[in-house]
């Protein structure tokens, strides 16, 4: 029977639930939710993302009297000079200038921007379920968390499940020495240290800084959590029932390393659903499936059902990527191809020089036949068919 690969495995059956007194044991088990075996689809993520993003965007545009604020006129022809409107007035190097077109100095930009741009984007609401549950399966898998640069060497278990009690602590403190006793405050150490100036304008836009992304933590009710993690440099929080693409996948890059608490976690079944039942608070939504189950086609392939049917490798046969092109001229296999006839005139041309050499050939006298008897015999011949007609 032919099993799927065991490292291909994107779920586990339970998950570790670790206690919040920092001490590393495990309190309990919760089942996997069935949203982390959905197909982690990083081109859906990526285009759900871009548009989600766009959502976000304030309008922008130039005043609409810039450039125009001139009493500027063309001086029209005759003047050897370009028909472009001109600063009226003298005494004054602005007078004469040219104004108004977008190639002038002091003129307005080329198709001014206006607040009326279509700013915002519809995404299918189908699109987003399936990007926030390929973003949640990513966050399960360690290579794709270590990828995007998380630093979870040293914790014990992805996805990362803590008491529901986490929920309560509200002291900055206390959430950090949780993040220390639990392998995870090295991420936090990797955002402080990252933190640059940013290049360009925006350092006079309330945003001169820049930094990494650190653990996003999932809670399902704020009983003091926000206040005790809102203050720790990178750490983002929200909740399980307003999952955000855009915390999930930052960038539109998958495996964001996700802190849950045991609530959240045990709620995922009834928002999106399992593999045999539809989700409790989403109407009639299905979680994606797979088209295939086990994705290894080569495993697939060279497996002992397949191949007992497939037939046996024949000789392999290498086919020339071009034909090489022959003179039938001095190539005379590619001359019989293309003119069967010409190997009984070449066996007649070698008969004729042999008889030729060896003296026996006959020659044949040809006696020429007048030009008027021809005339003359053509015409006998057309006239008796005429008389036979």
């Amino acid at each position: 029977m032919l099993e799927p690969d065991p490292f291909l495995k994107a779920a586990r059956p339970v998950v570790s639930v670790f206690s919040a007194t920092g001490d590393n044991t495990v309190a309990t088990t919760v089942s996997l939710p069935a949203v982390f075996s959905t197909p982690i689809r990083a081109d859906v993520v990526n285009f759900v993302h871009t548009n989600v993003a766009k959502n976000k965007r304030q309008p922008y545009a130039v005043s609409r009297r810039a450039g125009h604020q001139h009493s500027a006129e063309s001086w029209g022809t005759g003047r050897a000079v370009a028909r472009i409107p001109r600063v009226s007035g003298s005494g004054t190097h602005r007078s004469g200038q040219a104004a108004f077109g977008n190639m002038c100095r002091g003129g307005r930009m080329f198709a001014p921007t206006k607040v009326w741009r279509r700013w915002h984007v519809k995404t299918n609401q189908n699109q987003k379920r399936y990007a926030t549950a390929s973003a949640l399966a990513a966050s399960a898998v360690p290579s794709l968390v270590l990828a995007r640069g998380h630093r979870i060497e040293k914790i014990h278990e992805v996805p990362l499940v803590l008491d529901t009690s986490v929920e309560g602590v509200s002291k900055t403190k206390d959430t950090i020495a949780l993040l220390r006793a639990i392998n995870a405050y090295s991420d936090v150490t990797k955002v402080i240290n990252s933190k640059k100036l940013r290049a360009g304008k925006g350092k006079r836009r309330n945003r001169r800084h820049r930094q990494r992304r650190g653990p996003l933590v999932i809670y399902n009710e704020d009983s003091g959590i926000t206040q005790g993690f809102r203050n720790i440099p990178g750490v983002e929080l929200i909740p399980v029932n307003a999952l955000n693409l855009l915390l999930l996948a930052p960038g539109g890059h998958v495996g964001r390393f996700v802190i849950w608490t045991q609530a959240a976690f045990e709620r995922l079944d009834a928002l999106f659903g399992t593999a045999t039942k539809v989700s409790e608070l989403k109407v009639d939504y299905h979680l994606p499936r797979s088209v295939v189950t086990n994705p290894n086609l080569a495993r697939v392939i060279n497996s002992e059902e397949i191949q007992a049917v497939v037939r046996s490798a024949g000789p392999r046969r290498t086919k020339r990527p071009f034909t090489q092109r022959k003179n039938p001229l001095k190539n005379f296999g590619v001359m019989v191809r293309l003119n069967p006839y010409a190997q009984t005139l070449r066996r007649h041309d070698l008969l004729t020089l042999a008889a030729s050499k060896a003296g026996t050939l006959k020659k044949t006298k040809k006696t020429k036949t007048p030009a008027g008897k021809r005339s003359k015999e053509f015409k006998k011949i057309l006239l008796s068919h005429d008389t036979v007609a």
